[in-house]
């Protein structure tokens, strides 16, 4: 636990340096008329100059310059919910899509109206929303909550782990990896925002690169420990060992999927607080106010996974952890898949059957869907592969 309050003191301390700049913009509703006016031009050059790359280009100007940095997507989603913002989200790529394939005016231009108008629906209710306050300190704490759930999950259950599996020692590699990923998140966030003026479609390549890369290695420690579950298993893999500790391979592993974890989170918490700074006003302290109780839930989140698996039979709680690995790494999949999406990397089919889950990472294209099938599928063989070798293991 004073691991979890050094890593909780040093995040605050990144956040208060991370004050932000006000917009120049009065109202929301000016943001997203803006928006619609670049989006206008868009179509203008798509449909008068036959201009496809220059008509896209507009597209992204309107979503990471607008929509992204000047925090209408963290409003929407504080104010309205997460689901309208990946709706929000997945038309601005519908556009692209349909613009990339040629199609005609008519629906491209059917489908920018319909963009415009969720805009426009959008900047008229977060107008309406009076900025008190509480409303503040709703926001605030609903994006440390959000942002920081699936790190605390991850750093949580590895520690859990390691101390079940007598090797407390290694878990100041888990927590060492934590610090290290949020001081990383921090530097990040300010070079994205003041030394090279990165892109916003390439801060998406990097984000979605990072969760994916989260993907393997969480797979690779969930197998891991599913292979342990089983008592004499786990007999057999201590009695093999000179000490208490694990492998390096695997230390280095477990502390790889922390500081993924956090690191994922990380730089867009503090871009996300910049954005929110920006806003308060006179309603600063709320700002902090939520973030402080947000902290708090983080902590009795973490506590509760760190010490009340103390409790837990040694088979359910390895094979309780390692299926939250799985989780992570499944919903990572989709949330990595979506950002390089959103930088145009992959490509977008809609599945108009599927809804937005965004706690799970589950989002309404092939190209998010696919991988995470394939991962539950894997999950499946890995899982019968374990079992029929433990049955093996006991016949003999």
């Amino acid at each position: 636990m004073k691991k979890f309050s050094v890593l909780l003191c040093l995040m605050t301390g990144l956040l208060f340096a991370q004050a932000a700049c006000a917009s120049q913009y009065g109202s929301w509703r000016e943001i997203t008329d803006q928006m619609a006016s670049i989006l206008d031009e868009s179509y203008d050059a798509y449909f008068t100059t036959k201009d496809a790359e220059k008509a896209k280009e507009l597209v992204n100007k309107a979503y990471f310059e607008f929509y992204e940095k000047l925090g209408v997507e963290r409003a929407v989603m504080a104010y309205v919910s997460g689901k309208r913002a990946s709706i929000v989200e997945y038309q601005f790529a519908e556009v692209k899509r349909l613009m990339t394939e040629g199609a005609s005016n008519k629906d491209v231009r059917t489908s920018i109206d319909a963009l415009n108008t969720m805009l426009k629906e959008d900047g008229n209710a977060l107008d309406g929303k009076e900025e008190s306050g509480w409303s503040m300190f709703v926001a605030s704490l609903l994006i440390l909550v959000r942002e920081g759930v699936e790190a605390i999950l991850v750093v949580a259950a590895i520690a859990a782990y390691l101390v079940r599996s007598g090797n407390a020692a290694m878990t100041r590699v888990v927590y060492a990896n934590g610090l290290a990923a949020i001081a990383f998140s921090a530097v990040l966030a300010v070079v994205l925002q003041k030394v090279f003026s990165i892109s916003g479609a390439n801060q998406e390549v990097l984000e979605g690169a990072t969760m994916l890369l989260a993907v393997v290695v969480l797979f690779f420690v969930s197998n891991w420990m599913v292979s342990k579950a089983e008592a004499q298993a786990w007999k057999r893999y201590v009695q093999d060992k000179v000490s208490s500790a694990v492998t390096t391979g695997s230390s280095l592993a477990l502390g790889a999927a922390a500081f993924l974890a956090v690191f994922r989170e990380g730089a867009e918490t503090i871009l996300f607080y910049r954005a929110l700074l920006a806003d308060a006003k006179e309603h600063v302290d709320m700002v902090w106010y939520g973030f402080c109780v947000g902290m708090v839930c983080l902590a009795g989140l973490f506590a509760l996974i760190r010490f009340g698996s103390l409790k837990l039979p040694l088979r359910p709680f390895f094979i309780g952890t390692s299926v939250l690995m799985y989780i992570m790494a499944i919903a990572f999949a989709g949330g990595g898949i979506k950002e390089l999406q959103e930088a145009d990397v992959v490509s977008v089919t809609p599945v108009s059957f599927i809804a937005s889950f965004d706690l799970l990472g589950v989002y309404p294209t092939l190209e998010t869907l696919l991988p995470q099938a394939a991962l539950i599928i894997l999950a499946g063989c890995s899982y019968l592969y374990y079992t029929r070798k433990s049955a093996a293991g006991a016949a003999v």
